[in-house]
């Protein structure tokens, strides 16, 4: 009787990382693999590179409770269908095929590193698919477009970085990023096994092929420019104890008139994983507020 109150508490407590919903949606030549939980608008988390759909396990517990929460793996990185060096897509394409295979006009977004280089892709490319945006740690890239060839020099450089990787080897290279990432601040150890859970189950492609150019980058820049769009935009940036800031005012901001940057202090770039009461309460905060602005 003890065991089996045991195992129902720890089903209980758990029970908010089941999704009510889960399964895939059709890309072109390949699939993404989606969970959902909770009711309301809908609230999508885009994941960053080398992990998949479980580092917001804790954004999941806390927003399910207010928001309709999707999550998903980025071709390429968890369940979903892998890439492959002469497949042409954008992430951004992808995010928008899965809105609306799951029938959602418009949500929220929240993408951290490579994540917010996809939601930013996603807010100059596809405004009006967006009720809101939160680009943490990451933000529209500088680089060349899927509409741009990759240059004989950009492959050069990449064919020197693959080289790299395989001389010390797949283990090492992820544990070099692994360790990277884990640079933050006081609380930082309290995610070192899910960040390494992650991280390990990632089979590293991307570090030793030639990716396509999987974003709008400087094109959806140059498109932001024109369009200047509306959509309330909340830029973050963890804030360690030492080391060199992020810009306050990323060049994004000079075209979205109604965005603004905070900074998540004691925390370095997981700032979700590693701060996740402060992250939670930060956008949710903004969420409200701008719920409340549309009322």
């Amino acid at each position: 009787m003890k065991r089996l109150m045991l195992m129902l508490a720890f089903l209980m407590a758990f029970s908010s990382l089941w999704a009510a919903e889960r399964g895939y949606v059709e890309v072109p030549e390949g699939k993404l693999y989606y969970e959902i939980s909770g009711e309301g608008e809908p609230l999508i988390f885009v994941h960053g590179h080398s992990l998949d759909r479980r580092m917001w396990r804790e954004q999941v517990a806390f927003f399910e409770k207010h928001y309709r929460v999707i999550v998903y793996d980025a071709r390429g990185y968890g369940k979903s269908s892998k890439q492959r060096e002469d497949l042409l897509f954008t992430h951004c394409d992808d995010l928008v095929r899965l809105m609306d295979a799951l029938r959602i006009e418009k949500a929220h977004m929240v993408g951290l590193s490579m994540g917010g280089f996809i939601a930013g892709d996603m807010l100059a490319m596809h405004p009006e698919r967006l009720l809101s945006v939160v680009l943490a740690e990451g933000m529209i890239r500088s680089t060349p477009s899927i509409n741009e060839p990759m240059t004989v020099e950009e492959r050069a450089r990449k064919q020197a970085s693959i080289d790299a990787v395989k001389a010390k080897g797949m283990k090492t290279y992820k544990k070099e990023w692994f360790e990277s990432l884990m640079k933050g601040g006081s609380k930082a150890e309290r995610m070192r096994k899910p960040l390494w859970q992650q991280i390990r189950k990632w089979d590293g492609w991307q570090a030793v092929n030639h990716e396509v150019h999987c974003y709008y980058a400087r094109e959806a820049m140059e498109v932001l420019k024109k369009r200047k769009p509306e959509v309330p935009t909340l830029f973050l940036s963890g804030r360690r104890p030492t080391g060199k800031l992020r810009d306050p005012h990323p060049a994004m901001m000079d075209y979205l008139k109604n965005s603004r940057h905070e900074y998540i202090d004691d925390s370095g770039h997981m700032c979700n994983m590693e701060q996740p009461e402060i992250f939670n309460q930060v956008v949710y905060d903004f969420l409200v507020e701008n719920q409340r602005k549309r009322e």
